[in-house]
Parts: C-alpha cells; sequence; structure tokens
C-alpha cells in the first residue's frame, strides 16, 4: 500500500512524481525532502546577464545605425539574438524542472522567482529576466534571506526592472553639476525601494510609512548597472556622484552615508525584521499547502525565521516537519506551469537526444504563454497570482484539457495508466477516478483521463 505522505512529499512539495519517486520517498518522506536542500544545478554555458548587456549593446548599435541610413537593418532580425537567448535561459530551467531528481528546490526557486518577480518586457528585459533567478536567487536558495535579498535588490534585472539604475539624488554631485548647466536631471525613482518594502520583505500591511519608502530611495541612489564599452566591469555598479549624501532614517533607526552599504544595511535589518520573517513565511506556506495557510505553521515558521537570523534552509525544515503541511486533502490547483511540468515528469515524455529536448523545451515555453503563465510574463513586481482561484477559470481549463490531449497523443510509449496512477499518486486516485480511467477506450485516452482527474490536477 503506497504511504500516502510519500505522495504528499513528491507532488505537493516535489513537482510531480516520477514513476519511481513514490517508492524512494516510502520511507521517509520528510528525510527525502531534505535531500532536495541543495542549489539547483544550472547550464552555466549559456548566456548571463554580462553577455545580455553586451547582445542589447549591439542591439541599440545597430539601430542607430539604420535610424542614421548607415545600414538598412530589420527589427526582428536585431531583435533574435536578444530573443534567442531568452529561450535558452527558460528552457534550460524549464527542462532541468522536468528531469531534476531534486524537484522541491526547483519549486522553491520558483517560488522566490516569482516573489522577486521581474518581467520579460521590452528589448532588454526580454533576456535579462531571466538571469535573475539563476544568478541570485538560486545560489542563495538556502542561505540567509538577508543574502537573497541583497543580490536581488543589486542585479542588473531588478535594477533595470525597477529603473533604479537612473535614479540620482536630488542633492548628489550629479544632480547639482546638471543644475548648473541648465541640465533636466532624471531625478529620484521610489520604484524598487518601494516594491522592496511592499513586495520584497514586510508586506503592504508591514507598518512601514511613505517616509520609509522615500528615505531607502535615497539610500540607494547610485545603484547602477556598469555599461558595456565603458570599461566599468559588468553587473552591479555603485556610481557614487548619483548617491544622495546624508544621514538616512528608516523605521526609527538612523544609517550613516557609508555609500553602497548604507543601502545594504537597511535591508540586512529589513530581512530580520518581525515583518518580513512573518510576511515571507505567510508566502511560502501559502504557496506550499493552502491558499489559507494555518496561523500556526506560519507561527511557527517565523519563530525559525527569528531564531536562526533569517536561515531559509531552516525555515524550509521548519514547514516539511510541520504536521499541519502533511494533511491529506489536496487544498492547491497547479498552476499552468506546475501541471505541465508534472505532466512532463510523470510521463518520461521529453525527448533523450539533446537537440530534440531544446526544440521541445521551447514549444513547452510557448505553451506556458498560451496557457497564461509566460516565463517572466506576470507583467507587475507583484508577480503571478499564488491562489487557485486565479488559474481555474474555464478558458484555461480547456486550454489544459486541450494541451494534455495533444501530449498524450505525441508520446511513443503507451503506459497502462491505471499502473501510472499507481505510481504517481497512489492511493489519492480515488474509485470514482478510477472507474473513470478503466472505461476508457485506449490507453492513450485513459492517460488523458488520468493527467486531467482532480487527484492530478491538485496537490
Amino acid at each position: 500500500m503506497t504511504n500516502q505522505l510519500a505522495v504528499i512529499a513528491t507532488n505537493r512539495f516535489g513537482m510531480g512524481a516520477r514513476d519511481h519517486e513514490i517508492r524512494d520517498a516510502q520511507s521517509d518522506p520528510q528525510g527525502w525532502l531534505s535531500t532536495h536542500l541543495n542549489t539547483p544545478v544550472l547550464d552555466h554555458s549559456l548566456p548571463d546577464s554580462s553577455v545580455v548587456m553586451s547582445q542589447y549593446a549591439e542591439f541599440r548599435s545597430r539601430k542607430s545605425a539604420e535610424k542614421s541610413g548607415q545600414k538598412p537593418g530589420n527589427q526582428n532580425a536585431m531583435m533574435a539574438p536578444l530573443r534567442r537567448t531568452y529561450f535558452q535561459l527558460c528552457s534550460d530551467t524549464l527542462t532541468r524542472s522536468i528531469t531534476s531528481e531534486y524537484s522541491f528546490s526547483w519549486r522553491l526557486l520558483d517560488f522566490f522567482s516569482n516573489h522577486f518577480s521581474v518581467s520579460a518586457q521590452g528589448g532588454l528585459m526580454t533576456p535579462l529576466a531571466p538571469t535573475l533567478e539563476r544568478e541570485a536567487i538560486a545560489p542563495n536558495l538556502f542561505g540567509s534571506f538577508a543574502d537573497l535579498l541583497i543580490a536581488v535588490e543589486k542585479h542588473p534585472a531588478m535594477l533595470v526592472y525597477l529603473d533604479n539604475e537612473k535614479s540620482i539624488g536630488p542633492e548628489s554631485r550629479q544632480a547639482n553639476y546638471l543644475k548648473k548647466n541648465s541640465k533636466k536631471a532624471r531625478g529620484m525613482n521610489e520604484n524598487l525601494a518601494r516594491e522592496i518594502l511592499e513586495l520584497h520583505t514586510m508586506g503592504v500591511n508591514g507598518g512601514y510609512q511613505l517616509e520609509d519608502i522615500q528615505e531607502l530611495a535615497k539610500a540607494i541612489t547610485g545603484w547602477s548597472v556598469a555599461r558595456p564599452g565603458k570599461k566599468e566591469g559588468h553587473g552591479f555598479l555603485f556610481r557614487e556622484r548619483a548617491h544622495q549624501p546624508g544621514q538616512r532614517t528608516v523605521l526609527g533607526k538612523k544609517y550613516p552615508d557609508t555609500g553602497a552599504n548604507q543601502g545594504e544595511a537597511i535591508l540586512r535589518d529589513l530581512a530580520m525584521h518581525p515583518a518580513t520573517a512573518r510576511y515571507v513565511s505567510w508566502k511560502l506556506a501559502r504557496h506550499m499547502i493552502s491558499d489559507q495557510p494555518p496561523a500556526t505553521l506560519v507561527d511557527t515558521m517565523q519563530e525559525q525565521w527569528l531564531k536562526t537570523g533569517g536561515n531559509l534552509k531552516e525555515v524550509i525544515t521548519a514547514l516539511i516537519q510541520h504536521p499541519l503541511s502533511w494533511q491529506i486533502e489536496q487544498q492547491k490547483l497547479k498552476t499552468p506551469r506546475e501541471f505541465l511540468v508534472s505532466v512532463c515528469r510523470a510521463t518520461d515524455g521529453l525527448s533523450p537526444r539533446k537537440k530534440n529536448r531544446e526544440q521541445q523545451s521551447r514549444i513547452l515555453v510557448n505553451t506556458l504563454t498560451a496557457m497564461g503563465h509566460k516565463p517572466f510574463g506576470a507583467g507587475s513586481p507583484a508577480g503571478f497570482a499564488d491562489v487557485s482561484s486565479a488559474w481555474d477559470g474555464s478558458d484555461a481549463l480547456l486550454t489544459r484539457i486541450d494541451w494534455a490531449n495533444r501530449w498524450v497523443e505525441s508520446l511513443k510509449k503507451r503506459t497502462d495508466p491505471l499502473a501510472l496512477a499507481d505510481a504517481i499518486l497512489g492511493q489519492q486516485t480515488v474509485s470514482e477516478s478510477r472507474t473513470i480511467i478503466r472505461r476508457a477506450e485506449s490507453r492513450q485516452q485513459g492517460l488523458s483521463l488520468l493527467l486531467l482527474s482532480p487527484e492530478f490536477m491538485r496537490r
């Protein structure tokens, strides 16, 4: 008899069971999940943010030459390298979440990537957005939240997305120079500071004031991005001339002017604020367990956060060790990405040949777009909605049905659907669903019915 806790481990916490994983997790589901708490492995031969910045500089150069009449150009052709990089990076993450033996770590990467949402909109952000999770989030996924927070806020994707790379302090040396020379300064931008407080740390009801946003915004003026070809290096660059001088006061605490370190000091304190511990713990529990997570579970996670200095590995361990995380009822509807990944894991449908797999992965990225879950396509710093009601509309479900039927039709291997149900869902496949699958006219139809059953669609 299949251990129901093993089914929960692979489907609620993991990204969906493969045919052997419930068996692997059966003796110790919590211990099995603990082995997943390691940095996800990515393909680091793919373009990073510095390459993306160079690609975009080349695009701008070619576009400028076209406008001046020096060289005719085609907009789509010029954008092709940027779009190719976007698909390469998104496909790599998607493929690895499907094939990995450690799918819980990939779910956690998805969660924090959505928590620190950036959108692939416009020429530069299209390929730059996917580099954030690869360079800032994945390496810090199981360390301190403070280190993760600082890495994210200083990453080029976040700085560009929320317009901080050109934010100039009103009394900075650069602003004074522009005033003296009768040139209009761009001024200070509060976007990043606002989202740090509202979305990334304390939450909208965390107790901060407008003055705290403004003071944080001043502290991070000068946080910018190196420009290719300017001998500035690559990645984060502190432009001291653009930094607003002086002491800052955030949440009642005074921070001396220490240049770039002033903003970092504020972020470290925000990471350990009780409101941050509460808000991020609540979001993590909501993502994993229920749209309305139990308060006692969130209490335990918050206590562990404050006790361990925001150690994410310890907070996540508190989550998976809490009995309320293991309730039998499936309370979350899978998002389109979760559904697609779990289908691919269950059916082992990716091509073993790398070339074919890359083509298939690109098709899957386009499929997510059709399902309304385009990678880095939330269009808002708030990210995609993480509640079931956002994904249970009739049109959205019809799109899943259509794709699942086409996916099953494309499979070369015709697995016995009832045997697969036992392997990936165990006792969670109720008798009604088993009867429907058993009455299917073919294995292909039975497999489609399994993948579209309530037990598979939920976690």
